[in-house]
């Protein structure tokens, strides 16, 4: 049996939509869990379209994730190059052996030429192909004579190389996803497998590197399917039809409301990111935001790509990588379009920040006030961690959501200002004072029993002590444990806000 080999094949034209995070996900964890290698081959054919920074980017990201790659061109590996631009002699031989054996042909018709057959088609109301119908009218190698054949190429114009599809064949193609698909070979055109600047096309590299490095299945999105014919019948007109890998093409990845292909737009406008990583275009300089800046730990967005599309057939929803590995299946994966659901995603990382110690916490917590500038007491992280963990979706809320925390607030909430702050709050604030200045222990249990004896001791209202105290030290009604916020701050910030705090809330009210 021959040994399992996938590949992620993205072309670096720009950041990585998790849509393709997805497919290489999906490919990895078949791979691991068939003892399979999984490739990393970059497909930068399309000189035009190549952006500076794509690759190290896709490489970036995955790092990220925790998937790893067997082979590819930042590794090396048996079946190297693995950038498709390095491999250009190679496809000659393989675009001269169809044209030798009359599965191709030279095409010699200008853009112009073209463009102008389109848009008498389209006034005509209908589309033009390059096809089993149109190619004997057109000006290629099929309707050139030998001789005018070899002038045009003697002379350097410019020209492409075509596949010569049959007429009326039926052309199966076997999906792991959704079964025996029948195509008719009518329905395609002539696809260019050969450019005019001596670079393969998608559809000819594709094929041909997936076979000389041995690929057994390929895995990709559900946009690639009305190719998956033509990538047939090439194997095919090579002499490779018993080393046709397997297929699997993937649901579309669709907007939250369930119409149209998700894109970076409705990330924009919704205010959660398509991408991974955070990537500055290098022309425009416009930014756009990842899942890695946004705060979202790396196994939190690995669940989240592998719900897109796939369920284990349980009710378990959250996984390690190895878990992933053991569960997944591609008999699992649905036909239909997967829903992105950026609330979801959320709930993700909290169960995954849920599950972690305080100590890792506070050492992310650490991670980002410092890379904000933001000033902290390290001591307490932990304890800030430990209170605010249950309340938060991201460990940077933990700072975001609660700034009182690390300095004296700077914005009070009026509304409960004008609802709860009384009378004799300032005066019940004086007396609160001497007990945490009296205080000996500012644990967060000793103090709230204690603090609960004294207001009761100094005829002081429970509602008016514990929410007037809460406004002074955090200028918020929610949040923490009161006491769990004292014993943060510590007996000196406590006296001081206490102390500052009632001036400002008076003239609040």
């Amino acid at each position: 049996m021959r040994k399992i080999r996938v590949r992620y094949a993205p072309s670096p034209t720009g950041p990585q939509h998790i849509g393709g995070i997805r497919t290489a996900l999906y490919n990895y964890l078949f791979a691991k869990k068939m003892g399979g290698d999984f490739i990393l081959r970059i497909e930068d054919t399309d000189q035009k379209r190549f952006v500076e920074g794509a690759e190290q980017y896709i490489i970036e990201s995955m790092q990220w994730c925790g998937v790893k790659f067997d082979e590819g061109p930042h590794i090396g590996g048996p079946f190297a190059p693995y950038r498709q631009s390095e491999r250009s002699d190679i496809y000659k031989q393989y675009a001269q052996k169809l044209l030798n054996e009359g599965n191709a042909y030279y095409a010699f018709d200008t853009a112009e030429e073209l463009d102008e057959l389109r848009k008498k088609a389209e006034n005509n109301k209908s589309t033009f192909k390059y096809d089993a119908f149109t190619r004997e009218d057109l000006c290629n190698s099929l309707t050139l004579t030998p001789k005018q054949v070899e002038e045009k190429l003697q002379s350097g114009i410019e020209y492409t190389i075509r596949v010569k599809t049959p007429l009326e064949e039926n052309i199966l193609v076997n999906d792991s996803i959704r079964g025996e698909v029948i195509f008719n070979s009518s329905e395609l055109d002539d696809k260019v497998i050969f450019k005019s600047d001596g670079l393969p096309t998608y559809h000819l590299a594709n094929v041909v590197d997936d076979y000389l490095m041995e690929i057994t299945h390929v895995i990709r999105g559900e946009e690639w399917l009305p190719s998956a014919p033509l990538h047939v019948l090439l194997y095919q007109m090579l002499g490779w039809e018993n080393r046709i890998p397997q297929m699997a093409h993937l649901p579309l990845l669709l907007k939250p409301n369930g119409k149209g292909k998700l894109s970076k737009r409705d990330g924009d406008a919704m205010g959660f990111p398509v991408f991974p990583l955070e990537w500055t275009d290098p022309k425009t300089g416009e930014k756009s935001s990842g899942y890695r800046e946004n705060g979202y730990f790396p196994d939190a967005f690995l669940n989240i790509m592998a719900f897109l599309g796939w369920n284990p057939g349980n009710e378990k929803e959250i996984y390690d990588l190895e878990g992933l590995i053991a569960d997944f299946s591609l008999e699992r994966v649905s036909k239909s379009g997967a829903k992105f659901d950026p609330e979801k995603a959320k709930w993700f990382n909290q169960q995954f920040l849920w599950q972690k110690s305080n100590t890792e916490l506070a050492k992310h917590l650490q991670d980002y006030l410092d890379k904000n500038s933001v000033s902290y007491n390290v001591a307490v992280l932990e304890l800030i961690a430990q209170h605010m963990k249950e309340r938060v979706n991201f460990v940077h809320e933990m700072y975001t959501s609660a700034t009182y925390l690390y300095k004296n607030p700077t914005e009070f909430d009026t509304d409960t200002i004008a609802k709860r702050w009384k009378d004799e709050s300032a005066e019940s604030v004086a007396k609160i004072k001497n007990f945490f200045e009296n205080a000996s222990n500012f644990s967060t249990e000793v103090l709230e029993i204690s603090f609960k004896e004294f207001l009761q001791q100094n005829g002081i209202n429970m509602g008016v002590g514990m929410i007037a105290t809460r406004l002074c030290l955090s200028g918020q009604a929610g949040g923490p444990n009161v006491f769990a916020i004292a014993q943060i701050l510590g007996k000196d910030e406590v006296l001081a806000r206490l102390n500052n705090n009632v001036s400002v809330i008076e003239k609040l009210r």
